[in-house]
């Protein structure tokens, strides 16, 4: 992680949705195109909650059977992840991936852990897993995943802080993640203060493009001057 990256560096990203931070990542990167987001439809909470950006807190969980593990061995591991969530660098992002051979048998996110990550200062998470608790869920806690449950099954954590894939995102802890009610994308630490310029400059050359096809008498030929005026803006 680039110590350089600041929680005000990530805080002025939350003022584009994800899917502009990919028009950035594109120019910024070119190769990072086609890897590096979520590229499956999650469901959100609360999709009128606006964009967060954190650093990355991982693990994997089961649900469809019981963790071979003790009692004492579960709650143990479940402390150590609760302080491993809580540990600075913040704000945090959780990406949980289930590994069950089907995802979403048994919900990890529901009223008591949203409430309960929401107080150790986590934003908000993704998972290829299934939520529930809809209504009783903490306001504010930005959670997309893959589908939503009625039962947590057997949901129990496997391993934390490793590498997790959910639908296409690769992250590992302190990761940078966009996320939004459209999907997360990973942002590498040197791109991140260049993002607000690249955005600036794509609006620009969007602007000239909408402004025209707003026209009532829009037309091909409008079309072509506006395209070739776009160009120009650097």
């Amino acid at each position: 992680m680039d110590i350089n990256v600041t929680s005000d560096d990530l805080a002025l990203l939350t003022k584009w949705d994800t899917p502009t931070i990919c028009n950035a990542l594109e120019e910024i990167i070119p190769k990072r195109r086609g890897y590096g987001f979520t590229t499956t439809h999650l469901f959100s909470l609360d999709p009128a909650l606006p964009p967060i950006c954190g650093f990355a807190r991982t693990a994997t969980i089961r649900a469809a059977a019981p963790s071979p593990e003790t009692s004492e061995q579960m709650v143990a591991k479940r402390a150590a992840y609760y302080e491993y969530v809580a540990a600075a660098p913040a704000p945090t992002i959780v990406v949980i991936q289930d590994i069950d051979p089907q995802p979403g048998v048994g919900a990890f996110w529901g009223e008591v852990q949203t409430n309960i990550h929401k107080g150790l200062g986590v934003l908000g998470a993704v998972t290829n897993g299934s939520f529930r608790d809809v209504p009783d869920s903490a306001r504010g806690f930005n959670l997309i995943g893959g589908k939503v449950g009625p039962s947590h099954a057997f949901v129990h954590l496997v391993d934390i802080d490793c590498q997790v894939t959910v639908f296409g995102l690769t992250a590992k802890t302190n990761d940078i993640i966009h996320a939004d009610q459209h999907g997360a994308v990973l942002i590498p630490p040197a791109a991140v203060k260049q993002i607000p310029a690249v955005v600036d400059l794509i609006s620009r050359r969007e602007k000239v493009i909408l402004e025209a096809a707003k026209l009532a008498d829009f037309t091909i030929a409008k079309l072509k001057t506006a395209m070739g005026q776009m160009k120009d803006i650097h």
